[in-house]
C-alpha cells in the first residue's frame, strides 16, 4: 500500500485527486499552510481512514523532512499565476520544488511529480516561465526518479479561468483580445488530469516529462466564443494593438486579485499546446477524450440570466 504525500491539495486537481487515490486504497497525507479553514474541506474528499491533513510551513526544511518519513510517492500541486508578497514566482516554482526535490532524494522516495505548465520553453521574457523551467531543472539534477506534467489549461466548475472569464462576459459590453486572440490552447478536464496523474503512480512511471493535453486545440477567441454562446451574451470583442494592450493590462493588474498581469499578456504570445518535443498523456496510452464545450456547460447556467431555468 502506497503512501502518498501531497503539496497543494486543496486546489481544484488536489481535490479530484485525492478521491481517486483514497479509492485505490492510498494513504494520502496532505499538506496544508491553514488547518482550521481547509481540513473539513479536505477531509470529505477521500475515504475515511485513507487521508490524513496536516500543517506546516512549506519553506521550513526541518518540518518538511518530518513530513517525508515513511512516504512513497511526493505529488507537488503548488502553482501561482501572479506574485504577491513572499509568494513569488522564484519561491514557489523553482525554490520549493528544488527543496522538496533534495529531500526525496535524501528519504529515498520511489517516485516525485511535479505539475508544471505547457508553453514555456520558448516563453524567456516571462518570470513564470523562467521560474517554471528554473524548477524543473533543479528537480531532475536532484532526484532522477522525478516526472514532470505539463499541463495545457486546465478547467472545471472550480477553475479560475472558465469561471472567472464567465463572470466578466456576463457584464462587460466589450472584452479585450490580446495578440488578436489567436493564441492556441488544447483545454484539458480537471478529473482527466487526476487520472493522468493517478496513473503515473500506478505505473510508477520516473524520469519522464509528460505533456498533458485535451482532445481539441482551440484559440483564446474561439475559448470566448464559446463561452459567450453558454452564458447566451452577446459581448463585442475588441483586438487591442499591442501598445493599447499593455496599457489596459498595466491598469487591470492593480486590481488586489489581478485580472491579468504584464507577465500573464507576455505568456500569451506562446501556444499552449502539445509541442511533441516530450511524451504526451495520449504517447501513454492516457486519452482525455471530454470536450471543453461539453463540460463547461454542465456549469455556465450560474452565468445565464435566469440560471438553470433558462432556455
Amino acid at each position: 500500500m502506497k503512501k502518498v504525500l501531497i503539496f497543494g491539495g486543496s486546489g481544484q486537481i488536489g481535490r479530484h485527486l485525492i478521491r481517486r487515490l483514497t479509492k485505490k486504497n492510498y494513504l494520502v497525507t496532505v499538506v496544508t499552510r491553514n488547518l482550521h479553514r481547509k481540513s473539513a474541506e479536505l477531509k470529505i474528499q477521500g475515504n475515511p481512514g485513507y487521508i490524513e491533513i496536516v500543517e506546516s510551513n512549506i519553506f521550513d526544511e526541518n518540518q518538511l523532512n518530518n513530513l517525508f518519513e515513511n512516504k512513497d510517492v511526493c505529488i507537488n500541486l503548488i502553482g501561482i499565476l501572479y506574485e504577491k508578497g513572499n509568494n513569488t514566482f522564484k519561491n514557489i516554482h523553482d525554490n520549493f520544488p528544488t527543496i522538496v526535490s533534495k529531500i526525496c532524494s535524501k528519504k529515498k522516495l520511489k517516485q516525485f511529480i511535479h505539475i508544471s505548465a505547457l508553453g514555456i520553453e520558448k516563453a524567456k521574457d516571462s518570470d513564470y516561465a523562467i521560474s517554471k523551467l528554473n524548477g524543473e531543472k533543479n528537480i531532475f539534477n536532484n532526484f532522477s526518479k522525478s516526472t514532470i506534467l505539463r499541463p495545457s489549461l486546465v478547467y472545471s466548475v472550480d477553475d479560475n479561468f472558465t469561471t472567472n472569464m464567465m463572470s466578466l462576459l456576463s457584464i462587460l459590453p466589450c472584452f479585450p483580445l490580446y495578440y488578436k486572440g489567436k493564441t492556441k490552447f488544447s483545454p484539458i478536464h480537471v478529473s482527466e488530469m487526476a487520472d493522468i496523474i493517478l496513473n503515473v503512480v500506478n505505473k510508477n512511471i520516473c524520469s519522464e516529462i509528460i505533456e498533458c493535453a485535451g482532445p481539441d486545440i482551440i484559440t483564446f477567441k474561439e475559448i470566448i466564443e464559446k463561452l459567450l454562446i453558454l452564458i447566451g451574451k452577446k459581448t463585442m470583442l475588441l483586438p487591442l494593438p499591442n501598445i493599447i494592450a499593455k496599457i489596459n493590462v498595466a491598469l487591470l493588474e492593480k486590481f488586489p486579485k489581478p485580472l491579468i498581469t504584464m507577465d500573464q499578456l507576455r505568456l500569451l504570445k506562446y501556444d499552449n499546446i502539445l509541442t511533441r518535443e516530450n511524451k504526451s498523456n495520449f504517447d501513454l496510452g492516457i486519452k482525455s477524450e471530454l470536450k471543453f464545450e461539453d463540460e463547461v456547460k454542465k456549469y455556465a447556467y450560474m452565468w445565464k440570466k435566469g440560471g438553470q431555468y433558462s432556455k
